[in-house]
Formats: structure tokens, C-alpha cells, sequence
């Protein structure tokens, strides 16, 4: 399995990291890859990507809820680490949140739109987050529709129709974390009408542990949690969704084959 969204450069992970990956290695996990969340946890993730060379790949983006008024100059900056050789597998976390505060919207847009032209510039694909902000967002998607862009719509929990809406973007990928084994979750419902060719395993941890461990840290042992679920969904075994998964995942992620 490949865990494809996890933070395991979080404070959450600073105590015990290594068990944390030894855990993740015996549950069958290849590799994990990790987005950024801005300018302030690049160290403290490449130095995890460098503790863990070939196991976790780091990403880079500066993601929606760190977005302000001054923002834009801090973005601008970071482009300059994808200059020459660099580790990075994708352009990520970025996106659009609404949830907490809609003060910065087309702050969030313009920074968006500068990242997803780095991902179309450098070749690299697309890790987005959306909380509450789905028309907004494609807005913004919408001028790429027919392009080379290709990514992960990460944690996906929306409807059917938003499902299609992504999938519209052929060379995306839904991932799926620990949200489709919530007990109301309404996600099995509607992955029972998306091709498994087009999802990805995810955790996002430190959050969103998967049944039974909902409500406690998670990590990217319980990925296997997640597969078993979509194994129940797709009426197939666990070694046809984690081959499955993997294969879409490395599609996607060229970089860290």
C-alpha cells in the first residue's frame, strides 16, 4: 500500500517516529508521501524525508488555511526551492478552505492559481484540499480542465455529482482516508459508482483515524483500515485494492517510482 497524504513531519510524530514508521512497514505500507503546509514546516518535513529516503517523499505547496493578506510573497518564494534538483514529488497541500473563515477567499484563489501553474510548469502533479469551497475552487480548476494537470482531489467526502465533476479531470485520482469508515459517512454510497482505477489510499494523519481508532491519532499503520472498507465497497479482496490503489498511486506520482 502507499499511504499518499500523510504529515508524519507534524509535532504530533516527534516523540515516537520511528515506531510510527515501523508500524507503517510491518501493515504493508511502501511508501508515504507527505504535503507540505507552508514556508514554516518545510524543514521539519524534509528533514523526516531525509531521516527516511525512499520511504517518504516530501511535497511542496503552501496550503489554504495559512493564506492571509501577505501570503502571496511567501509562495513566490518558495517556488525558488524547485530550481535545479529538489526532492519533491508533487505540488501539495494546496487548495481552498472556507470553512473557518471566508476573509481570504480570492486570496486562496490567486494562490491557487499561482501553485497550479507550478505543477503545469515543473510537471509535477497536484495535491488539493477543499473544505466548503467546491464551486470556488473549480472556478478556479475550470481555465485547466484540458491541460496536462493531474493530481489527487484529496480526502474526498462530497457527493456523487461532485465526484464527476472531478473525475472530469482525467488524470486525477480521489483519495480516501479514514472518513469512509465513519459510521454516517455517506462515501461508500457514492464510491460504489466510481471506478477503484481512480482512487488513491490516504490517511492525513495525524487526523481523521479510521474506525476503530476514530478520535485518536492516527498514522499510516491504519491505512489497512481504510482498504478493508473499500475492499467491502468493491466486493473484491484486500490484495486487488491495494495493487489496485498502488498502481493509480505511482500513476499519478511519477516521481517517487
Amino acid at each position: 500500500m502507499i499511504d499518499t497524504h500523510s504529515h508524519l513531519f507534524a509535532e504530533e510524530f516527534v516523540e515516537d517516529l520511528a515506531a510510527v514508521v515501523e508500524r507503517a512497514r510491518l501493515a504493508g505500507v511502501a511508501k508515504v508521501f507527505m504535503p507540505n503546509i507552508d514556508d514554516s514546516t518545510l524543514k521539519a518535513m524534509l528533514d523526516v524525508s531525509k531521516a527516511y529516503r525512499g520511504y517518504c517523499y516530501p511535497m511542496l505547496g503552501f496550503h489554504p488555511t495559512s493564506v492571509d493578506a501577505e501570503a502571496l510573497p511567501r509562495v513566490r518564494e518558495m517556488k525558488k526551492l524547485l530550481s535545479g534538483v529538489h526532492p519533491f514529488i508533487a505540488i501539495g497541500e494546496v487548495g481552498m478552505d472556507l470553512y473557518w473563515d471566508k476573509t481570504y477567499l480570492k486570496e486562496q484563489q490567486k494562490v491557487l492559481d499561482v501553485q497550479i501553474q507550478w505543477a503545469l510548469e515543473y510537471r509535477m502533479p497536484l495535491v488539493l484540499h477543499c473544505r466548503d469551497a467546491f464551486p470556488e475552487l473549480f472556478q478556479v480548476m475550470e481555465p485547466y480542465r484540458h491541460t496536462e494537470l493531474s493530481g489527487v482531489f484529496h480526502s474526498f467526502t462530497g457527493t456523487l455529482e461532485e465526484a464527476e465533476q472531478v473525475l472530469e479531470f482525467s488524470r486525477f485520482a480521489l483519495g480516501v482516508n479514514g472518513v469512509v469508515t465513519f459510521k454516517k459517512s455517506t462515501l461508500p454510497q457514492v464510491l460504489a459508482a466510481v471506478p477503484l482505477d481512480r482512487i488513491v489510499l490516504e490517511t492525513d494523519s495525524p487526523y481523521l483515524a479510521p474506525v476503530p481508532f476514530r478520535g485518536k491519532r492516527n498514522e499510516s499503520s491504519y491505512i489497512s483500515k481504510v482498504a478493508e472498507k473499500l475492499s467491502e465497497i468493491y466486493g473484491i479482496d484486500m490484495e486487488q485494492v491495494n495493487r489496485i490503489t498502488t498502481r493509480n498511486a505511482l500513476k499519478v506520482f511519477k516521481m517517487a517510482e
